[in-house]
Formats: C-alpha cells, structure tokens, sequence
C-alpha cells in the first residue's frame, strides 16, 4: 500500500526522507487550497503554521470527511487547537521540537488512521455504490411491473440496461414459438441512423444470441472483434463496416420467465467510460470503451429477470385484452345478427363518443377546458360505447326488428279484408242490379243503374282511401306527427263479414298500432326497446371489471336519459348523468338520426339532423357545451374516415 503525506512548502522534510521509502510514501508540497485533495491512497496532511494560514476550517473539515488524516504540529508548545477544532479532529499530534523519532512514531500512527479512514471511506463509497444500484433495479422494476405497453417496455428494457451499464448500443430479441430468436429493437447513441429491421436466427451455437438463448447463460466479450478460436458462434461485422462503427466489449444476457425458460435475449454493446459520451472517431472507441465487470454481469442478470417476468406479464395482459377484445366484438356481433338493420351503429356510437372526448380533452376554453382523459379512460368509455346497446338481446325479436307500425302479418290482413270489402261491393252492385232486373225489368233501369253506380264508385273511392290511409298511418315519423280524426273515422265502419256478421273495418288494436304519433311502437312495445337499457346494465354488472374498467356499466346505463329528467329508463336528472354519458347521448342520437340502414326511415341530411340535437339542446335535454364540442370538432367526420381507435394501455 502506498501513501501520500502532503505539507506545507515550508516543511522541512530532509530529515523525513531517509526514514520513508519514495515507494511506500508520496511527498506532495501544497501551493493552495486546491491541492488538499484525498485519492484513492492513504493521506495525511501535516498541519503546521504555514499550512494553518494557507487553509480555513472548511477545507480541513472536508479533507477529514473524504477520509483524510491530519498530524497536528503548532508552532509552539501549548498552542491552542487551531481553528477551533476539537482535539479528536487529529489522527496524532507532534510537539515543536520533537525528536526525530517521536515525530515519526506520530507520523506513523496519522499513517495507520488515514489506511483505517481510507478503507472506511472505500467501504462507504462502495456501499453506498450498491444501495444506489439497487435503490435503481427497484425504481426500474416498479417502471418495468407497471409498463403494459408491450412496444414501450422493450424500449424502456433495453434503455435502462444501458444506462446502469453505460452501454453505448444495445439490441433485444425475443424468443418465437417457432424456436427462433427475433431481432425486435435496436439503440445506438453514437450511430442512431443505423436502421431497424426485424428478423430473426436460430437459436443454436452459432450466432452470439442464439449461444446464450440456447445455453442459458451470461456471456461476456472484451472484443467481438477477436474472438477465441475454439468458439462456435460468430460475429459479422457488416454492419460496423456500412456505418462507421466498432464493436469492442459485448454482454449477452438471458431474459427468463417465472419458469426458467428463456423468453428473450438482451444485448449490450461498449461499455463507455462516460455514457454521454459518442463514440465518433476510431479512437474514441479505444479511450472510451471498455470491458464488462463482473459487476455489470449481477447488475444485467437481476434487469433481465425482472425484464422476462415484465415482458411474460406484458403479454399475458395483451393477450387478456385481445381476449376481451375478441369477446366485446362477439358481443356486438350477436347484438347485430338480432337486428341486422343496426349493424355498425355500436362501432359508430363508440368511434363518435372517444372523438368527442378527446376533443373535450384538447378545449383550452369553455366548461370542459379542464377536463382530461387517461389512455385507460378512453378504453373505458370505448368498450362503454360498443355495449351499450347489448341488452337488446333480452328484447323479443319482432319487437327489435319492426319497421312499421304495423307488423307485416297486419297489414297483409287489412289488405286482405280491403280486397274482401271491395269484391263484396262489386258483388252487391252485381246482386242487385240482378234483383232489379228480376222485379221490375227495364222500366227505370237505366236511372236505377246510375245511381246504384255512383252508390258503388262512392264506396270503392271510400275503401281506396282506406287502404291509402292505412299504408300512410303505418309508416313511422322521426318527430310527433299525425292526424289520426279520419282514421278513426273509418274505424266506426263496418262490413258483412263470410257468416253475414257486421265487422269493423279497423280493430282496436289497429287503430292503436296506427295511431302511434312517432316511430314504430306502441306504448308497450316502446317500454320493451326501453328495457333493453337495463338489460344491458345487469348484464354488464356481471362482468368483473378490471378497476381501469369499472365505470363502464354506469357510464352505458344512462345513454338514453336527459338532462331535463325526461329520459329513461331511470328518468334521473343531470347531475346523475355522468359526463361521458353525456357524449354518448349525443353520438347516439346523431347516427340514429343519421344512418342509412334503419329500415323505418330515410337517412337524415347531417344538418337536418344536428338541427334536432339543438332543439334538444334548447329544450335542456342535451349538454350544450358537448353539442359545440362535437360540431366544433366535426367528430362526425370520424365515423365517414372510417377512423376507428383502438385504444390499448400505456
């Protein structure tokens, strides 16, 4: 072990030096403050009166505490401590004056406190070296466990391991089902031009990769370039040629899952002396690179286990939301096989809905500018969007499905009693025409046959308009329309029936069905649709949501309520509407309004049908704010780009 022993310039140490060896013991004369420094060596400072008036307290302080020892030599007996320092603060302490040898037993006892001080300070430094490193792995587990974007935790993976490392580049690989390693991310700090481009090797002895993903283990280069010839892998320096580049020191690191099996391969490359550094010209890579310790092996290990545990977890997750995914589309699927006049209003609703919330998300004025979505709320509001209308699989079928007022078996009866009316009318002109003839013969005739004629041409124009008002009244209205007076007219006539019986043109239940003001549902039909939202409610209660997920029940169960208290099924007011419910109110009602595949209407014109929201919107039932929200950002536009976001978590 060698020391160093520093002093002032007017020391004398002539004396001094027979006694120390020049290679167990540095001499260093201090000029200034500056040079009162601790190396790694052993170091004591001999503080006498020059030095005393060449450094302050804080510089001795600070020596001390970089593990420094001071020999105390005051310019004469009796001479207080100087600079107010306790006497502890000394490893020994030379009287003026002292004999030869009494000094040097002194200086050998600072010697033995500044060898202890120093291994202490080594101990310190390298313990504190360790909690910071594993107060890192820490830090980088916790980012890694909660990281569930699988692209963005390959990135953040290898980042991390060059940065613990100093690693200039670095690539990772993934094991495939098929045997094979595939090459999926690559970083360079000094070339990052290099392009990426996915492939993949064998996992087996003959590439640097393969080796380690097939044996398991840590492998360490100094130099790719010189490798040992016994070895059975490879290394093709195309790259390095194309680019400018040296590859010196390597580290290959198996990634494993809970089970041991190897997922992956983490690889590192030069090792640098300062990680900001760029390797630019061929000597920077030998002043900067260098080799991998057997530190930088326990540190990458510990990173590629928790990396494989991540990445198992990462995929495990991303396969689950494929899952639910696959069954939320299954979902809209059987929604839509029920009622295939509706298919695509969920993807619809859903793509308008997210729209208008992101758009919500970027106001920088009005009610909603402080309003923020996370990636996992969007998803939410979403998956909300494609089942909110999934409850129509409890509604009866015919009922899910009818386009008019009428169901079709209806109306082919009234048509039918119309033809049956109308062949008895003729029947009756002919019967008594025949009778007439029979009683009277011609005498009158001709004036009897007019007017039974117009008797009759008067019936038949009366039953055409019947059945024009019939088919007229069956067609369902978008608004509250109808004057149902002549309707009910005809409903007080009646005919003979095949038994002679007197039967009303319309029944009870006819004139029901047609005098429905809006739509295609009578009152109990429309309490059956309107059931399908708690349908929906209970069944998406069912379900065990994740707590990323848990608002999606709530957020579909009030879709069709308004603000004004006048919607159903709960008929609640606005302060029990959630706002993302209220963004999808509005998409609802806007593709209802606007599709073309509901076989009991026409599509509305897009301005015709944003009119309607307005009206709505002035009535108190909609949230205005939201409206100018959606026609400000046209998020209707959305749906005719065929934009459809599937949102995954970051």
């Amino acid at each position: 072990m060698k020391y160093v022993l520093l002093h002032s310039a007017q020391f004398d140490r002539s004396d001094l030096d027979e006694a120390l060896s020049a290679e167990e013991v540095e001499c260093r004369a201090l000029e200034n403050a500056g040079d009162l420094a601790v190396e790694r060596q052993p170091t004591v400072l001999i503080l006498d009166p020059p030095a005393m008036d060449l450094l302050a307290r804080h510089h001795l302080t600070a020596f001390v505490e970089d593990g420094g020892a001071v020999l105390l030599v005051p310019g004469d007996v009796g001479t207080s401590t100087p600079l107010d320092l306790p006497d502890e603060f000394f490893a020994a302490y030379a009287e003026a004056g002292m004999e030869h040898r009494g000094f040097l037993i002194a200086l050998r006892s600072a010697f033995r406190d500044a060898a202890s001080r120093s291994e202490n300070q080594r101990l310190r430094k390298e313990t504190a070296a360790r909690t910071r490193e594993l107060d890192e792995l820490t830090r980088i587990g916790m980012a890694l466990s909660t990281q569930r974007d699988y692209n963005t935790l390959q990135e953040m993976i290898l980042s991390q391991a060059r940065q613990i490392t100093g690693a200039d580049a670095g690539s990772l690989y993934l094991a495939d089902a098929s045997d094979t390693l595939r090459f999926k991310l690559a970083q360079n700090h000094s070339r990052p031009e290099i392009p990426f481009k996915e492939f993949t090797i064998p996992i087996d002895h003959t590439s640097i990769a393969g080796y380690v993903a097939s044996t398991g283990a840590p492998l360490i280069i100094d130099d790719a370039y010189f490798l040992p010839p016994d070895v059975e892998y490879s290394f093709h320096r195309t790259i390095d040629q194309k680019y400018g580049y040296r590859t010196k020191s390597m580290l290959t690191i198996p990634m494993t899952d809970h089970n041991g099996d190897v997922i992956g391969v983490l690889q590192l490359i030069n090792r640098k002396r300062e990680f900001e550094s760029k390797l630019e010209q061929p000597e920077d890579f030998d002043e900067q690179v260098i080799p991998y310790s057997p530190r930088t092996v326990e540190l990458v290990s510990a990173l590629a286990g928790q990396a494989g545990v991540s990445i198992e977890n990462s995929k495990l997750y991303e396969d689950i939301e494929r899952l639910f995914e696959g069954f939320v589309r299954a979902a809209v699927t059987a929604i839509e096989q029920r009622d295939p006049t509706t298919s695509g209003h969920s993807e619809r609703v859903a793509t308008m809905t997210v729209e208008l919330a992101i758009a919500a998300d970027r106001a920088q004025t009005g009610t909603y500018r402080k309003l923020s979505f996370t990636r996992e709320q969007l998803r939410e509001l979403r998956y909300a969007g494609l089942l909110h209308d999934f409850g129509k699989v409890g509604v009866r079928e015919h009922v899910l499905v009818k386009e008019k007022k009428l169901y079709p078996p209806g109306l082919a009866l009234l048509k039918q009693r119309y033809a049956f009316i109308h062949r008895s009318t003729q029947r009756d002109f002919e019967r008594q025409r025949a009778e007439y003839l029979e009683k009277n013969g011609n005498g009158g005739y001709e004036a009897f046959l007019t007017d039974l004629t117009r008797r009759r041409d008067a019936d038949l124009k009366r039953l055409d308009r019947f059945l024009q008002l019939v088919i007229q009244s069956n067609e369902p209205t978008i608004v509250p329309e109808g004057n149902f007076e002549e309707l009910l007219r005809f409903a007080e006539l009646s005919y003979k029936d095949l038994e002679n019986q007197d039967q009303p043109y319309l029944t009870t239940d006819e004139v029901r069905y047609l005098s429905i003001r809006k739509g295609s549902l009578d009152d109990t039909e429309r309490k059956e649709i309107e059931d399908h939202v708690a349908h929906t409610y209970d069944f998406l209660l069912r379900i065990p949501w994740t707590d990323e997920l848990r608002n999606i029940p709530a957020i579909a169960y009030g879709h069709h309520e308004k603000l004004d208290g006048s919607g159903y099924p709960r008929k609640v007011a606005s302060r029990d509407i959630p706002t993302q419910t209220r963004m999808m109110t509005i998409s609802d009602i806007f593709d209802a309004l606007t599709a073309s595949d509901r076989p009991y209407k026409r599509a509305m014109p897009m301005e015709r049908a944003l009119d309607i929201i307005k009206y709505e919107v002035e009535g108190g039932m909609l949230d205005g704010d939201l409206f100018t929200l959606f026609t400000e950002a046209k998020v209707y536009e959305a749906v005719q780009k065929g934009l459809s976001r599937r949102i995954t978590l970051a």
